[in-house]
């Protein structure tokens, strides 16, 4: 209730905001005008579906659990190359879980005899193909055609399920029409580098206001790992998209077109690993985002329903977000070097008296969807690879070839300057105009675009600080945290699956390095609908 009288009160602003910047005595530079206005609609739309989305938050009822003993599945967990001491962990966990007759089977496109030898000590089936095409898509697709069980899991091989895993899952196939489960991806290690903390705030709202919402609205969508499909769904569609770096959210598209439904379980059932450094960040942000845009085609011509297909076009054209904050950091730098500004007929106080409201209201209804989990380093990091959106973009629009890159699940110390250069050089740019400015002609119209380049600079340092200084590694527990509304906790069981890391490691049963846990036992958090923020924040979708 409290969350749309402030939908409620965050519309009136923006029809306050957009009234007063659509007046034809606002024009000033034609140009520049029209271009703040496209980027304030892209970002009121995104900030609408947010509102939508997030207002829809409430959690699915959770089937009654019923004997599945004798349910068999298959579990798949794709590896390339990983370190053996992170697949274990994944595999020791998948063999033992309960709900159903697990067939664990490891697909490893690296053809690493370690791999073959944990398969065999832990009796998971072993299977490799001949080529690595499709990447992981094409794994999973080889390994379909070897398996036979009516419904398919999938696991990272970083993400290590709990023994509720199927338990909580594969009861939603009582439903015919149920194509997929997925449930929610929870960074372990989101305590031990900055980096993977606000990585994690950022999935945290996704996973939580904004997942559950989805659900309602009948539009969750694969999110890569902890999920489990009905094979005949799989195969109505011809399986995974072996052409998009994005095959998960492809596949949604596909499967909700074909008439399956989707369901999401707000419990965290696995724990996983995050982006540790800049560079594994940036590696990660480019695949999303170049498979979310080269997406939003499909989802155009698809036939989805129109609540659907809206639903995925939020969420596919999120990472356009790096254009509007690019047209932000030009504004003022128009002003300073050439005298140009978009708005005319307006004072600075008369600005703020219009955006300020709006762009306030639209912050903290960010904050009250994700519960204080969407910290201002998540935003910063976000603004600080907006010029990842930007090169997804051009290379989708020159249908350049994307190919699949794994996030290395190892971060490494020290300077990593060239994981936020673009930035760096924007940052640089917005300080030597505005220093050349207020040299030149320090007049009240150059002092307030000083102001808003100072700003932008600001939050740019800020996101790309991890790059600029050493990383040092700790290890440190997860203290819980308060349960959020509409999302069920995890069970205390999955405190003892072990976690992927090995940087806190004990001797496992069997000899091996298996992590300590650090998930928090009454915590799950939320990357979804759509951004709501309108101007520079966004949130990821």
């Amino acid at each position: 209730m409290a969350f749309r009288l402030l939908v409620m009160l965050s519309l009136a602003a923006s029809v306050w905001y957009f009234a007063w910047l659509l007046q034809p005595s606002r024009v000033g530079n034609p140009v520049l005008y029209w271009v703040l206005v496209l980027a304030e609609t892209f970002n009121l739309a995104q900030a609408l579906g947010f509102w939508w989305t997030c207002a829809h938050n409430r959690a699915a009822p959770q089937p009654r659990v019923r004997r599945t003993a004798n349910l068999n599945v298959d579990v798949l967990i794709p590896v390339y190359n990983e370190p053996v001491e992170i697949i274990a962990p994944v595999v020791q966990a998948a063999v033992r879980l309960k709900g159903a007759r697990a067939h664990v089977a490891i697909l490893d496109d690296g053809n690493n005899p370690e791999v073959r030898a944990l398969a065999k000590r832990h009796r998971a089936r072993y299977l490799r193909r001949e080529s690595n095409r499709g990447a992981k898509a094409g794994n999973i697709n080889d390994a379909l055609k070897r398996t036979h069980s009516p419904l398919v899991a999938v696991l990272d091989c970083d993400h290590v399920p709990g023994p509720r895993f199927l338990e909580a899952t594969v009861g939603h196939f009582r439903r015919r029409d149920v194509g997929f489960v997925q449930s929610p991806q929870y960074y372990a290690n989101a305590a031990e580098n900055e980096v993977a903390r606000a990585a994690w705030s950022q999935q945290a709202l996704f996973f939580g206001s904004i997942a559950n919402g989805k659900a309602a609205l009948g539009a969750m969508f694969c999110c890569g790992t902890n999920i489990v499909f009905r094979r005949a769904a799989i195969e109505s569609t011809g399986g995974f998209p072996e052409d998009t770096v994005t095959e998960d959210f492809e596949l949604s598209v596909q499967l909700h077109a074909a008439g399956w439904k989707s369901v999401y379980v707000p419990e965290v059932l696995a724990q996983g690993l995050g982006p540790e450094d800049m560079p594994s960040y940036v590696s990660q942000q480019l695949r999303w985002s170049r498979g979310c845009i080269s997406a939003i085609p499909l989802v155009l011509r698809s036939r989805l329903p129109l609540r659907l297909r809206l639903q995925y076009l939020l969420s596919a054209s999120y990472f356009l977000y790096g254009w509007t904050t690019l047209v932000y950091m030009l504004m003022p730098l128009a002003r300073i070097v050439f005298g140009w500004q978009p708005l005319a007929s307006a004072s600075a106080s008369d600005f703020l008296l219009h955006f300020a409201p709006y762009f306030l209201l639209s912050i903290t209804s960010v904050a009250a969807a994700g519960f204080g989990t969407y910290a201002f380093t998540a935003f910063a990091l976000a603004a600080t690879s907006f010029w990842i959106g930007i090169v997804s973009t051009v290379r989708a629009l020159l249908r350049r070839p994307a190919r699949f890159v794994v996030t290395p699940k190892r971060g490494s110390t020290g300077w990593q300057p060239a994981a936020v250069a673009p930035s760096l050089v924007a940052t640089g740019v917005l300080v030597a105009v505005s220093v050349w400015g207020l040299l030149r002609d320090p007049t009240p119209g150059v002092l307030n675009a000083v102001a808003f380049a100072a700003v932008h600079s600001a939050i740019l340092l800020r996101g790309a600080a991890p790059a600029l200084r050493l990383l040092r590694r700790r290890v440190a527990a997860v203290e819980p945290a308060p349960a959020r509304p509409g999302v069920r906790a995890p069970e205390p069981a999955l405190a003892e699956a072990p976690a992927p890391s090995a940087r806190s490691s004990a001797p496992g049963h069997d000899g091996e390095a298996i992590a300590k846990p650090r998930v928090p036992l009454d915590e799950v958090v939320p990357s979804g609908a759509g951004a709501a923020t309108p101007s520079e924040t966004n949130v990821s979708a």
